[in-house]
């Protein structure tokens, strides 16, 4: 008799354990504000009967009952220069330490000196694809060991899935990798495409990689590679330019590049004649054109003979320069040079760009229903996390804009666990009024969710 109520009790602390859990927020994490897309994606994402949790659409979000806890890690990123700076061990504890964030149920108040209740969350998806490629299984392991073993779903296998179904519908094409720099080193992407196209019987896919150096940083007004306010050449500029070594710009290409040369998007150095000594990208604009070009004159020195036509967008800020990639590959598709088409025999008429972010959502929601989170309690409102230079830290070096400095940023070794940032919600400080502008634009759902989680 008491061994059966026992275990009823039991059964009951169960249920109401799993309630609270599943009545949690779902945690979404990028380096930046990239990450924003695959939260848009969860947000309108109607892929499932929410009912049944079987695939097929029935015109209501299948997301429509959870909440979420968003991270962008501002202070540290590019995440995609760590490997190059031989720093992936520094930027796996960049990662753990934002999962910590996510997981605890209270935050320290930087401007009170105090700490603010949160809410823990009950899954976590890597919305970033450097992350994933570097740091996934250790997520995975840190998981593990806390007191709830909280779902991880990772960005880069959902991507494959998709450019492999288009492969699998559409003649042979090669598929390019269009990703940080970071996450091109670590070979990922090219890893998990043989692998799937394995287990699925497919034919050997065709491959290729750009590391797109410094296009997130621009997206994400990253000083060390955009200035807004920059009116000339810059002695503390990072990105691509005639002199930079790994990432240079090729003056016999540029009528090639045809790069944005309006409003101070293209800087150049002059000498006392006039001559441009070296350029500089300052516009996303101009990073699309620059690696787009280096892609196509890639595979035409390695003699590719199947023809791009499958571009995975494989970091979370390129879907925002979506429409400028498309018009760049079709305007290089009909560039014609000494009356020959240019770049026809490695370029498909039809590109297909795939965006991970609706198949990690798909994958988030297929792993909530199996492991029975779905929320049925009252949906709160979502929040939104950036993290900062910790001033506090005598150490820290930082740029005018209040920043870390990329010597700083990058020069840190590994294993000191000191507190480098603070964790603080978005607003008009941290995040640009043109970072503000082109989520507004590009993401309306999200945005809508910023703005009600304010109040």
């Amino acid at each position: 008799m008491l061994i059966g109520l026992l275990f009823i009790l039991n059964f009951i602390s169960v249920l109401a354990q799993q309630k609270a859990k599943s009545a949690s927020p779902i945690g979404v994490f990028d380096s930046g504000t990239g990450g924003l897309t695959v939260l848009e994606a969860m947000l309108t994402l109607d892929a499932f009967n929410n009912k049944t949790g079987k695939p097929g659409a029935d015109g209501k979000p299948d997301f429509q009952s959870e909440f979420f806890q968003y991270l962008a890690d501002q202070a540290n990123m590019p995440y995609g220069n760590y490997a190059a700076e031989n720093k992936t061990i520094l930027l796996q504890e960049h990662v753990i330490k934002n999962m910590d964030f996510l997981i605890k149920k209270q935050y320290d108040v930087p401007a009170v000196s105090n700490t603010s209740n949160k809410e823990g969350v009950k899954m976590l998806v890597l919305a970033c694809n450097t992350a994933t490629a570097y740091a996934l299984n250790e997520v995975k392991e840190f998981s593990k060991q806390q007191d709830e073993n909280i779902p991880v779903v990772g960005v880069i296998n959902a991507g494959v899935k998709a450019a492999l179904a288009y492969q699998q519908s559409h003649p042979k094409g090669t598929i390019g990798v269009f990703a940080t720099a970071g996450t091109v080193a670590s070979d990922g992407y090219p890893k998990t495409i043989r692998a799937m196209a394995k287990q699925l019987q497919m034919p050997e896919p065709s491959i290729v990689s750009q590391g797109g150096f410094g296009l997130a940083d621009a997206i994400d007004r990253d000083y060390s590679f955009f200035s807004e306010n920059a009116n000339g050449y810059r002695n503390d500029y990072k990105g691509p330019s005639l002199k930079n070594k790994q990432y240079t710009i090729d003056t016999t290409l540029l009528s090639i590049y045809n790069f944005n040369k309006s409003s101070n998007k293209l800087l150049c150095e002059f000498d006392d004649k006039g001559n441009c000594l070296d350029i500089q990208l300052n516009d996303p604009e101009n990073y699309v054109r620059y690696h787009l070009v280096s892609l196509l004159e890639k595979m035409k020195q390695e003699h590719y003979t199947i023809p791009l036509n499958t571009l995975i967008l494989g970091c979370t800020h390129y879907p925002f320069m979506r429409d400028t990639i498309r018009h760049v590959l079709n305007e290089l598709y009909d560039l014609k040079f000494g009356g020959q088409y240019l770049y026809r025999s490695v370029l498909a008429p039809t590109v297909e760009l795939i965006d991970p972010s609706v198949e990690t959502a798909k994958e988030a929601y297929i792993e909530m229903r199996k492991l029975n989170l779905i929320n049925t309690e009252e949906k709160r409102k979502n929040n939104f996390f950036i993290t900062v230079p910790n001033n506090n830290l005598k150490e820290a070096k930082l740029q005018d804009d209040g920043w870390f400095t990329y010597e700083y940023k990058y020069g840190r070794t590994a294993g000191l666990q000191k507190k480098y940032v603070n964790f603080v919600p978005f607003d008009q400080k941290n995040i640009s009024t043109a970072t503000y502008d082109r989520i507004k634009a590009a993401l309306p759902n999200v945005y809508q969710q910023i703005i009600l989680s304010k109040k």
